[in-house]
């Protein structure tokens, strides 16, 4: 496998438990438990991604519209914080 060097920027609690894991010899190396964590977040976005294709072939696909219109009133009336984010980002 070809690998490449890049920079993150990751919160500071997050690398002291990594370099704890790290020292007590549960991952290898700091490179090693960042990549397998990637791994295992790209093998969950696929799994999500099938389960959502197979919900919606079961539901009789994506939502309408009207659909989408009730579910984001309904959102909106309980204050739902993701749903504001969308709107102001749409």
């Amino acid at each position: 496998m070809a690998t490449k060097k890049i920079t993150v920027t990751i919160d500071a609690e997050q690398l002291r438990a990594i370099r704890a894991i790290v020292d007590e010899r549960h991952a290898k190396s700091v490179s090693a438990f960042v990549q397998h964590a990637i791994a295992i977040s790209l093998s969950d976005v696929a799994g999500w991604g099938a389960l959502l294709t197979g919900a919606l072939k079961e539901s009789g696909g994506p939502m309408t519209k009207a659909e989408r219109a009730w579910a984001d009133g309904v959102l909106a009336e309980r204050g739902d914080p993701a749903q504001a984010k969308r709107r102001r980002a749409a």
